[in-house]
């Protein structure tokens, strides 16, 4: 018995008519038997959203728009930064400090006229997810954090709409199709990963890093699921999850059903809390102490000519820590702290510091819960330490 899912039929339906010059741009397109002139004629005809045009949604978006799609919506409220060109192949030198949907939005201009582009640049949230997804047939979510991913498979499940997913960290990837509608019968996001790993136990590519490659490689597994659902065509990873590792140059596959007691979701909820990602202030007025980069130089200082000891911890990962690093600072990641795989003495005056700050403000916070009392969140993190003292280091 096959594995393979067949297609729930396409989902959009055909356009009135290619012009002359969409005849000739999608020619290749056209004369596969398999596909030809009504595949296209859909294509035109689909709206997609791509969520991010970031790692994977810079070729999953590329390659949609040389493909025909008719309409693309891009959600990011994020701007360019020299650090995305490693990999965010849909921008370049030139763009870096504007918007990416802008960026992004050029660029598809410049390969394809005949699409139409819509930009969303705002924080997706349950305050807006519903009515930007009620515009579109399909869905790409190329995120990169467990609470937006939720947020996307609940409001694609409410709706009723496909949607594409993609996962990327250093060397490995994953891709699969999620599609709840009782009609249709597949799983959800949720039915993959029922509940969200503890804070910190998954770095983000931004602390783990990521082979810009791999992006390229999971987005256009993407983008060939979404052309497969909007023209019917083919078998569709519906039900099965594709898992890549670029070092062996191996995929392996698993499949994943329908949990058939999961009552359905029919509204929004708390994503931040079911991630368990606390605010920084977990009670009125209990704010994390914190301490400035400037106020830490000095401190450092004080610890030089031995009139105050205290321990300076760098949360961040490895690879991070070779890049730039406060001396003497002690490297201890912050899921080796979270896990309780390193203990930290409680009764030791400690200062915490990551890239930014997020990753210090949940030791910190684990920290205190745990009976330390002496310990401070440095605030904005090495690329704050950079910019107001060592301002000749590199960043990330």
């Amino acid at each position: 018995m096959s594995s393979l899912t067949p297609s729930p039929g396409p989902l959009v339906e055909p356009h009135a008519e290619l012009s002359r010059e969409e005849t000739e741009r999608y020619s290749r397109h056209l004369i596969l038997p398999e596909f030809g002139l009504l595949a296209q004629k859909r294509l035109k005809n689909a709206r997609v959203l791509v969520i991010g045009a970031g790692g994977l949604g810079s070729p999953a978006l590329l390659y949609l728009a040389a493909a025909g799609v008719g309409t693309l919506g891009i959600v990011d409220d994020d701007v360019v930064d020299v650090t995305n060109l490693q990999r965010q192949v849909i921008h370049g030198v030139g763009n870096v400090g504007q918007s990416k949907a802008s960026s992004a939005a050029q660029s598809i201009a410049d390969l394809n006229p005949h699409v139409s582009v819509i930009r969303h640049e705002v924080r997706l949230d349950t305050s807006n997810v519903l009515d930007i997804f009620a515009g579109y047939d399909l869905i790409l979510d190329g995120t990169d954090n467990f609470a937006t991913r939720y947020l996307v498979s609940d409001a694609a499940e409410i709706l009723g709409k496909p949607y594409v997913w993609g996962s990327i960290l250093r060397f490995d990837g994953q891709v699969s199709v999620f599609w709840p509608k009782p009609s249709v019968g597949g799983p959800s996001y949720r039915d993959l990963y029922p509940e969200a790993p503890p804070p910190g136990a998954v770095p983000s590519c931004a602390e783990g890093g990521v082979l810009g490659v791999l992006c390229a490689q999971i987005g256009s597994v993407m983008v060939n699921e979404a052309i497969k659902l909007i023209t019917g065509i083919g078998s569709s990873l519906l039900g099965r999850v594709l898992i890549f590792n670029a070092l062996d140059m191996t995929w392996r596959e698993l499949r994943v059903r329908r949990d058939p007691s999961a009552a359905p979701i029919t509204e929004l909820s708390d994503y931040e809390a079911f991630c368990g990602l606390k605010p920084a202030v977990t009670q009125e007025g209990d704010e994390l102490p914190t301490v400035t980069a400037g106020r830490l130089e000095e401190l450092l200082q004080e610890r030089a000519t031995g009139t105050r000891d205290f321990d300076l911890i760098d949360v961040r990962e490895p690879g991070e820590y070779d890049i730039v690093r406060i001396e003497g600072a002690t490297l201890v990641p912050q899921n080796r702290i979270l896990t309780g795989e390193t203990e930290l003495d409680p009764e030791r005056e400690i200062y915490v510091h990551c890239k930014a700050g997020t990753r210090s403000a949940n030791v910190v916070r684990y920290l205190r819960e745990h009976g330390a009392q002496q310990v401070y969140n440095v605030e904005g993190g090495i690329l704050q330490w950079v910019r107001d003292v060592e301002p000749e280091k590199p960043v990330y």
